[in-house]
């Protein structure tokens, strides 16, 4: 079992899974570099969310390799898995999975505080990012009392307030009205270029895959068409040759 590049942040080597039985990824190879944002497309069914999980330590593929800067992440026991999420990864879904009881700069401050920082460290953190989102008149409020498309605008702000080297975001604008998703992906875009995080975006919506750097296909599982930069390597190498 050998790592992969160390200019890989992340990297997929022909994963595999299947629920009960039924193939959802069949030898996906994948990787991204540190601040790059790398968007996964295909309709939906295709794989984009099963990958993105794989990916994250969320579930262990059936067969192929995981690695995150070097480390096995398909082979961590549970623990490791925790403290590998918890500590490097952040997660933006297509439901916010706010906590109800907490107000909103609690919820978008929890990771940090979960990882250990301090009370008024985490507020501050989670404030920045709640304004940043247009949501910081909010912070106060619990998730009740905000409209669907403020929920998300927070949950996005505690996927970043927690400074993730890596970030999951799955159809993250999927619960947006298509102004709010403009404002949300440049905050997105503009964090990974000035905090250097890998963004792994899996979207249906091509306007919102033309934000990445690269882009991966996925159909029925598979991952299909040439990765345009190893195309670009290819055309450099022949220019040079």
């Amino acid at each position: 079992m050998v790592a992969p590049p160390d200019d890989d942040m992340l990297a997929a080597r022909t994963v595999s899974y299947a629920y009960g039985g039924s193939p959802a990824l069949i030898g996906v190879s994948v990787a991204a570099r540190e601040g790059e944002i790398l968007a996964v497309t295909g309709p939906r069914g295709c794989g984009k969310t099963t990958l993105l999980t794989c990916l994250a330590g969320q579930l262990t593929p059936d067969g192929g390799e995981v690695w995150f800067k070097g480390v096995p992440v398909h082979s961590l026991p549970p623990l490791g898995l925790e403290r590998l999420r918890r500590d490097h990864f952040g997660w933006i879904g297509t439901e916010p999975q706010l906590i109800p009881e907490l107000t909103a700069w609690e919820n978008a401050a929890l990771a940090l505080m979960l990882r250990g920082t301090g009370r008024r460290a985490a507020k501050s953190a989670a404030c920045e990012w709640l304004e940043r989102l247009d949501v910081g008149e909010c912070a106060r409020a619990r998730p009740a009392a905000l409209l669907q498309s403020q929920r998300q605008r927070v949950a996005i702000a505690r996927a970043l307030a927690a400074g993730p080297s890596v970030l999951f975001a799955d159809e993250p604008t999927a619960p947006l009205h298509q102004a709010d998703r403009a404002q949300v992906l440049r905050t997105l875009t503009s964090a990974a270029r000035s905090h250097s995080i890998t963004v792994v975006l899996a979207t249906h919506d091509r306007e919102v895959a033309t934000l990445a750097d690269r882009t991966v296909a996925l159909l029925d599982g598979r991952r299909v068409g040439p990765d345009p930069s190893e195309a670009e390597g290819r055309a450099a190498c022949s220019a040079s040759a």
